[in-house]
């Protein structure tokens, strides 16, 4: 393992080709992603800016295997995701991905220790290892000595950690992020952009982040900016 011992893989490059995304409804079709041409270099921490509705957390949901695009091809490292079944996605975004929300989406009652082993065990790691990694992680995030406390005795930015832990738990090569910083202060925001920065420059994953904020994202190698479904 490599750093502190935390993560054996690295980043992965994406290349994403005349993706496509549409959304009927019986009133109307909304085109949220308009044949947009895309690459991030593995290891690299890229920012997606751009008002509400400009197809930020589309573009993130189909990286992530959440949903699927009406055209265009997604490649993931080696992976082709618009051609994998649907067992397959699901191991992609238990092993592969880390998601981080802005609203924190942590179980409430479990501990901070244990939302972060919870991925592991879906994913058949031993306790022994699953309760070290879980430990290790919650110190790496700065919060070694909360590993009981259940998300309601945390702050926000305690919050947020805690689910950037739980996306590391499975070592994944791509962590995605939509607006993560959107309901911390500026000391927060700042503290958790910097961490996602980090695991980029000192652990080699591919980082992208959406966000308004753009002091949230000055740390990052690229940022992109998008309107009605297009990179401008």
């Amino acid at each position: 393992m490599n750093g502190d011992g935390f993560f054996v893989g690295g980043g992965v490059t994406i290349k994403v080709s005349g993706l496509t995304k549409l959304y009927r409804t019986s009133a109307e079709e909304v085109r949220a992603l308009k044949g947009i041409q895309w690459e991030v270099r593995a290891g690299e921490a890229v920012a997606l800016m751009g008002p509400s509705g400009c197809g930020k957390t589309t573009l993130l949901n189909l990286l992530g295997g959440v949903d699927r695009p009406t055209e265009g091809k997604i490649v993931v490292g080696d992976q082709e995701l618009t051609t994998l079944k649907e067992r397959d996605l699901e191991k992609y975004r238990l092993v592969g991905v880390g998601f981080v929300f802005q609203f924190f989406n942590l179980i409430p009652t479990l501990t901070a220790l244990e939302n972060v082993e919870f991925p592991m065990l879906i994913s058949g790691a031993t306790s022994e290892k699953h309760y070290r990694r879980a430990e290790g992680l919650l110190q790496m995030v700065g919060l070694g000595e909360k590993l009981h406390k259940r998300p309601e005795e945390l702050s926000g930015g305690e919050q947020q950690r805690v689910a950037v832990a739980v996306a590391l738990a499975n070592d994944p090569s791509l962590i995605l992020a939509d607006e993560p910083t959107g309901n911390l202060d500026s000391e927060n925001t700042q503290a958790i952009a910097n961490l996602f920065a980090s695991l980029a420059g000192s652990y080699g994953k591919t980082v992208v982040m959406a966000s308004h904020d753009p002091k949230a994202l000055e740390q990052f190698d690229k940022v992109f900016r998008m309107r009605d479904g297009q990179f401008v």
